[in-house]
């Protein structure tokens, strides 16, 4: 597969060669390749019509559906840039991204009840300037435009929209960062369709492959080498709308999966339900797991118990989700403690603070350069500086290499907190904290965990003569922020260490946690 292709010319050609072939079932609707096309075009015809030009931003707050796969290829025809989000966020956090993206139109469910309020946003409201227009999906009521009306069959027509894939943006996708808010990342065509064909390489796949994709279709696993890779091998999908162990297991089962991406937790989810061994796993081929840290048991047990040759990969959002992955054909013992080597057509290396490689088996920064590496972030040149003129991106991850080139992540330098398949940012938690009336100080930190990877740790000191309890400051941040990035543990105390400069000294919070 060529990277100059645009992922709409890569849906195009598996439409061609596998026209009725089936490309995805979610739970509610099975389509081909040939109704998924002729959606797609229908749909950016239509939003064409109300205005959608190259370069625009549109939103799409929507699960695992069907629907949400059209969607994203009509704003790849359009070559317009797609912004996805979980549609579970909070309030907030939807409308920092919705200012920010500048986005024009927005796709949203009023079954998520929390979506309804951007509405109010549309242009001539509250003197809102760039959105147009919203699409509501499986809608309940009839409010605004209707998704399933927009694909109905009315004309036919071509578009003729020149995109360029190693410039044209095909999504911002918004991440966490040491900042405290949510950074757009621009990846282009080119750098999806990059690591979508590595990783197909890397797992060997072919068009007889079946991808369970449980991992979200708004974050980056999901997107690039779960549907964007089943795509450009004219393989099978099958969407779970949100993962539930029981349920992932009986759609392999089901549905004959032989691909199963996930993170650690889900994986630990499955392999401790009581009723693993009742379902026929044995389709089940290979994987990756990723975004975390799998503990070496837990590789070893998706390998015996489940019969999945998985490869464990390194990736970020900035670099397309690939960096490094073991390969199939390792012994077992490897990706246990490695994440493997880099992925064909990516060069690493790991430098100290000077900039200077580091002898192999030292521990440095980790940087990365490819077609994989993100055009920047959206609107914050100052952070874009991550990559330099060289194209060497910064991952801000600790790691080293040995002999082999394979490598093993050490740590992080940034304290991003890795829940489940979520990247929560610790500023971004504390600023909720902050302005409760109750809160003189606090540090929010990660501590390791065998399920979700980490749990989010909350140390608080309070204002003096000033009384709470984890249930009242609980409640208090529900609905300020995603529940998910809600702290797991809530501990009170007097005093939190500080450096010599006076912060607060969370490496030695860690410890005292981990040693009490």
């Amino acid at each position: 597969m060529n990277e100059s292709l645009s992922i709409s010319q890569v849906l195009e050609q598996a439409k061609n060669q596998n026209p009725n072939k089936e490309v995805l079932f979610d739970g509610v609707t099975r389509k081909s390749y040939q109704t998924l096309y002729e959606e797609s075009l229908t749909l950016a015809l239509k939003l064409s019509k109300l205005g959608v030009t190259k370069g625009d931003r549109i939103m799409v707050c929507l699960p695992n559906w069907n629907e949400t796969v059209v969607i994203y290829y009509s704003i790849a025809m359009l070559g317009a840039i797609l912004v996805p989000c979980n549609p579970r966020s909070s309030r907030e956090e939807l409308l920092y991204i919705l200012e920010n993206s500048q986005a024009c139109m927005v796709f949203h469910s009023d079954r998520f009840s929390h979506t309804d309020f951007l509405k109010q946003y549309v242009k001539g409201q509250y003197n809102y300037v760039t959105l147009e227009h919203i699409i509501n999906v499986r809608g309940l009521n009839g409010d605004g435009y209707l998704y399933e009306k927009l694909v109905e069959k009315g004309f036919k027509e071509s578009l003729n929209v020149k995109i360029i894939p190693e410039k044209d943006v095909l999504a911002i996708l918004y991440t966490s960062g040491s900042t405290g808010k949510p950074k757009g990342v621009m990846l282009t065509h080119q750098n999806a369709i990059f690591t979508a064909k590595v990783s197909a390489e890397a797992m060997e796949c072919t068009s007889e492959d079946v991808f369970l994709v449980s991992v979200p279709l708004f974050h980056v696993f999901g997107f690039i080498p779960s549907m964007i890779t089943a795509m450009m091998c004219s393989a099978r999908m099958v969407l779970q709308e949100k993962f539930q162990a029981r349920e992932a297991l009986k759609l392999v089962e089901q549905e004959r999966a032989t691909v199963h991406h996930g993170v650690p937790t889900m994986f630990i989810l499955e392999l401790n339900d009581p009723m693993l061994e009742s379902f026929d796993l044995s389709t089940l081929r290979t994987g990756i797991v990723a975004a975390a840290p799998c503990p070496e048991e837990i590789v070893r047990k998706i390998r015996t118990l489940m019969g999945c040759n998985i490869l464990v990969s390194y990736g970020l959002t900035e670099a397309s989700a690939g960096v490094t992955a073991t390969s199939l054909h390792d012994d077992i013992h490897v990706p246990s403690i490695t994440v493997g080597k880099p992925l064909p057509g990516v060069e690493v290396k790991i430098v100290d603070s000077h900039e200077n490689e580091v002898k192999r088996g030292e521990t440095g920064e980790l940087i990365v350069r490819s077609l994989g590496v993100m055009k920047g972030y959206y609107q914050l040149p100052e952070y874009s500086r991550k990559v330099d003129e060289q194209g060497w991106l910064y991952t801000g991850d600790l790691a080293k290499m040995d002999e082999h080139n394979y490598i093993t992540i050490v740590g992080r330098q940034e304290e991003m907190i890795l829940r489940r398949e979520y990247s929560i940012s610790p500023e971004e938690v504390e600023d909720v904290f902050y302005k409760h009336p109750s809160v003189l100080e606090v540090a929010v930190i990660g501590i390791e965990d065998g399920v979700l990877g980490e749990k989010v740790c909350a140390v608080i000191k309070l204002k003096p003569d000033r009384i709470e309890d984890e249930y009242s400051l609980r409640s208090y941040m529900v609905g300020k922020i995603a529940t998910y990035k809600i702290p797991d543990v809530f501990v009170f105390s007097e005093e939190l260490p500080k450096t010599a400069s006076g912060k607060i000294n969370k490496l030695e919070v860690k410890a005292q946690l981990i040693n009490d």
